[in-house]
């Protein structure tokens, strides 16, 4: 992304949420983003996801410019290639673990949905949970079929907004070596927003945000 700004109206006047940010990741990398409540992590996220429209700036994704598209041209664009998973769990609950994952493959029209969801799921240790509904499962459960849904389709690059928030220690731990484990094993790209440091030291990146501008702690670190 080249000089990223996202600017809202406000009844005080408007607000500078992204300030400029130049940012690259490539392909495959796990990258951290920490900083401060309200400093604009969860904003740049879904300027990347293509929920959020940059007020200037560039964002592209494999070769996609984000900026130039519609809305359902960006709306297959996270079909084919970006994955989100967020603190809460967002599956539907009135169908089972094996629907829940199953959906996104059938909204974009994969003829082997139910056996790819199903693949998703035994890789998140849920192999005998098929059939249950999100109320059947326990907080680690629902977030693994989470992590199965995201990675059903095989993204190119997978967005995580505080995935274990919901989650105590050990379950949290175990959800994200799952979370690792995969993006590895998929070469998937991993864009991660965390408060945690111990979490955040997993990525060997961490890019830091404050007021809306980005630091790559990294590279810092380096010089």
């Amino acid at each position: 992304m080249r000089g990223l700004f996202l600017t809202v109206p406000s009844a005080a006047g408007t607000v500078n949420i992204l300030r400029g940010i130049d940012l690259d990741i490539a392909a495959g990398e796990a990258v951290a983003v920490v900083g401060p409540s309200g400093s604009g992590k969860t904003s740049l996220l879904m300027v990347l996801a293509g929920l959020e429209r940059a007020s200037a700036g560039s964002v592209r994704i494999d070769g996609h410019e984000l900026t130039a598209m519609d809305e359902d041209a960006l709306a297959r664009l996270r079909r084919r290639m970006v994955a989100i998973v967020f603190q809460s769990f967002h599956l539907i609950p009135t169908m089972t673990a094996l629907e829940n994952v199953a959906v996104p493959l059938e909204l974009a029209g994969e003829a082997d949905a139910g056996p790819r969801a199903e693949e998703s799921l035994r890789a998140v240790g849920l192999g005998h949970r098929l059939t249950h509904l999100p109320g059947q499962l326990s907080g680690g459960e629902q977030q693994r079929v989470a992590l199965a849904r995201a990675f059903a389709p095989r993204p190119r690059l997978l967005l995580a907004d505080e995935p274990t928030g919901n989650l105590d220690g050990a379950t949290g731990a175990a959800v994200m070596d799952l979370l690792f484990g995969l993006s590895a094993r998929h070469g998937t790209t991993l864009l991660l927003i965390t408060h945690d440091p111990a979490l955040a030291a997993r990525c060997p990146r961490q890019i830091h945000i404050a007021d809306g501008l980005a630091t790559d702690v990294t590279a810092a670190a380096a010089r």
